[in-house]
């Protein structure tokens, strides 16, 4: 299981058991100058012929060390400065024409109506604990609280990172009872067929597992978001397994009434059709992304998410209750 891992942002919104990022694969170059020390020459005296400055000439007691809290606001300003800069070299466009829907979040939005606490899970494998990102604070589980946090900046809400790399859909429904329902969640984002894909299992068993766990997912009483395989050269070199799984995700998202965020297709667009190069925003393993690559699909997904909460508050899109029948 993963280690978890608290990261402190900005008023209540917080992201919690986000794994430790894998440093060796990104490069240095997406680390905000912000980040570095402010000056290089700290703790040299000054040149003869230059006066003190005022932090020099206050007696001890006045130039007291930062305590814990200040630190940790400096670390949540440098982190936001560096997040907000990622997009500044290739921004983040939506996708034309692809259908992106993560369907009418009932329990979310009438939560956020009535100013109560909202939980939600990422769950998932490598993708979701962050696997190819250069710290923690930019996987797309946090990356996401970020963007809730503001546009909704008085809410209490709390995304909980369930990303254990590896995992297939079996292994993910040995632990959605313990790792998800028995977190209470509203909102439960289940990145899931990946590693199916890659291993060349079964399509059509993953799914019956997806399904039976959507189903389990729902009878608690939460919303609930699919997240197709990423369109990356590990995945597409599987192209007959890779087209049918996210076939058949889209099905179970029609049967049970939820959302499918088309991962597979915002990242195909992003090659094809924006002329993106693969290693711009996928790591050298040919299967992972990286922090333009999360922080990207993060920002779309919460766009969507935010959409669909906003119908719900306007009494539009409201669909039936869910279907309950094989697939």
């Amino acid at each position: 299981m993963a280690t978890a891992l608290l990261l402190l942002i900005p008023a209540a919104t917080a992201t919690v058991g986000a794994e430790s990022a894998q440093q060796s694969t990104v490069s240095d170059s997406v680390k905000s100058d912000a980040a570095r020390p402010a000056a290089d020459n700290a703790g040299q005296a000054p040149p003869a012929n230059q006066a003190p400055s005022a932090t020099q000439m206050q007696p001890d007691s006045l130039a007291r060390p930062k305590s814990l809290t200040d630190k940790a606001i400096e670390k949540v300003k440098q982190v936001a400065k560096t997040a907000s800069d990622i997009f500044s070299r290739v921004p983040c466009l939506p996708p034309k024409g692809a259908p992106r829907t993560v369907g009418s979040l009932r329990r979310v939005a009438h939560k956020l109506a009535a100013g109560e606490p909202v939980v939600i899970v990422a769950f998932g494998s490598s993708s979701t604990q962050g696997y190819g990102t250069s710290a923690p604070e930019f996987t797309y589980p946090n990356r996401l609280a970020a963007q809730l946090h503001r546009k909704y900046p008085t809410a209490d809400i709390t995304v909980i990172n369930r990303g254990h790399g590896g995992d297939d859909a079996r292994e993910m429904m040995m632990r959605l009872q313990n790792e998800v329902i028995d977190m209470h969640p509203d909102m439960v984002i289940w990145q899931v067929g990946t590693n199916a894909v890659i291993r060349d299992l079964d399509p059509d068993a993953t799914v019956q597992l997806v399904q039976d766990g959507v189903a389990r997912i729902q009878a608690a009483g939460a919303d609930v978001v699919l997240v197709d395989p990423q369109y990356s050269p590990r995945v597409t070199e599987h192209q007959e397994n890779a087209s049918k799984m996210v076939r058949l995700l889209s099905r179970v998202g029609q049967l049970r009434h939820i959302g499918v965020f088309p991962r597979f297709e915002v990242m195909r667009q992003w090659h094809e059709n924006q002329a993106l190069p693969i290693d711009s925003f996928v790591i050298a393993d040919g299967l992972h992304m990286n922090d333009w690559g999360y922080a990207c699909f993060a920002q779309l997904l919460g766009d969507d998410i935010i959409r669909s909460v906003g119908q719900i508050k306007l009494g539009i899109n409201v669909p039936n209750a869910p279907i309950n029948r094989p697939m």
